[in-house]
């Protein structure tokens, strides 16, 4: 039976990169997912790269590392990645304020420009000007996440790696705790090292092996539209995101992560909509935070408060023809994600919990890659599993 250096487990854009990334070093990879057609938060992501947006000195290394990336990625893949640059709207509801808004962003590397509610409207005329006391803008980066990941995945397959369509059953380990392969539902593969890229199910895997990690998830939920002619001119967003306090507040006490069926916090609706290359449209998005993976929600009242939310803002989207999508979005508890071995286990790491896998992960990828090639890192270091024991 054939040993591999490497099993990557999930074929989103952490997986996908990383994959690639450990077979361009000359490692022997194969990448596994569970899904002919991915349903993961790379198939539902907005796809954008807020490069603009660091606040510190690791984040401002990894995100100049990961524009410039970017602009060269489609070039070194030979396949497009939809890259382009646009403008972020980010609006500021009538109950707050402009001035404090933006100085609200005043630590990050490109803080944005506020806008008046005219000229706002005049960046996005489908904007509701009753709806805003103004907004902010800088420029975005943006892909087609989807793509970018097919990418990778050609190239890693040009490398001499492969791809399995299997689902992951068990981590095969020795009595002494080292992980050796993985059983899957189309057979057993032997390997040196096994990287878990499996977003938020990755917590449900690790826990199948009695690996406790300090990794959660929410539930994401947004409206696809199909192609239509009329264009939204940028992405946008609220200035107040809601999201990351949401992460926040859901990670302070571990043990409800254990119980299955918890809702720790209150659910929260960032209302948002972005536009692909090819008119298609991407409304959202609710966060929950559900501890069960596999939990049900109620889709026909989501798609409501979305569609609610979303009319407030952009009137003519509101009510377009879509479909309803959910998936599951990895965190941590710092918005850093967890990269490399974990603690008191041989063979196995992690490769997930990007709060902003977009501008995150091509960097990272390509420095965890040199790391266990031999290479010292200081910020693969900091970003280990066991920063928090």
């Amino acid at each position: 039976m054939k040993t591999y250096d490497w099993i990557v487990v999930g074929a989103g854009i952490t997986g996908a990169a990383l994959a690639y990334e450990l077979a361009k070093k000359g490692f022997s990879v194969l990448l596994l997912e569970q899904q002919t057609t991915p349903q993961n938060a790379t198939r539902y992501s907005y796809g954008g790269i807020s490069y603009w947006a660091a606040t510190t000195p690791i984040t401002h290394q990894l995100y100049q590392e990961s524009i410039a990336r970017h602009r060269i990625l489609s070039q070194e893949l030979d396949a497009d990645t939809e890259f382009y640059e646009l403008d972020l709207l980010l609006t500021i509801p009538t109950n707050a304020n402009p001035e404090a808004t933006a100085t609200s962003y005043a630590q990050v590397s490109i803080p944005p420009r506020l806008l008046s509610i005219q000229e706002a409207c005049e960046l996005e005329p489908l904007l509701n000007k009753d709806a805003i006391s103004g907004a902010l803008t800088v420029k975005h980066g943006h892909i087609n996440p989807e793509k970018t990941a097919q990418a990778y995945i050609q190239g890693m397959l040009r490398l001499g790696g492969e791809m399995e369509i299997s689902q992951v059953l068990e981590f095969l380990n020795t009595k002494t705790g080292k992980f050796t392969g993985v059983k899957t539902t189309t057979g057993i593969f032997q390997t040196a090292n096994i990287a878990i890229c499996a977003g938020g199910i990755s917590r449900k895997l690790l826990k199948s092996s009695g690996i406790s990690i300090k990794l959660y998830f929410s539930h994401a939920e947004i409206i696809e539209i199909p192609p239509i002619e009329l264009r939204l001119n940028t992405l946008v967003m609220p200035a107040n995101v809601q999201r990351f306090q949401l992460d926040t507040e859901s990670t302070q006490v571990d043990e409800l992560w254990d119980e299955v069926g918890n809702e720790i916090v209150p659910p929260i609706l960032d209302a948002g909509a972005v536009q692909f290359v090819d008119g298609s449209l991407r409304l959202g998005q609710i966060s929950r935070v559900l501890t069960d993976p596999h939990a049900q929600v109620n889709s026909e009242a989501s798609e409501r408060w979305l569609r609610t939310s979303i009319t407030q803002i952009l009137p003519a989207l509101g009510n377009l023809p879509g479909i309803w999508h959910h998936c599951l979005v990895a965190f941590s508890k710092d918005k850093l994600p967890l990269i490399g071995a974990i603690p008191e286990f041989e063979g196995i790491h992690i490769f997930s919990g990007f709060s902003s896998p977009l501008v995150l992960v091509l960097p990272l990828a390509e420095r965890f890659a040199k790391f266990v090639s031999g290479q010292e890192d200081d910020i693969i270091s900091q970003l280990s599993p066991s920063r928090w024991n």
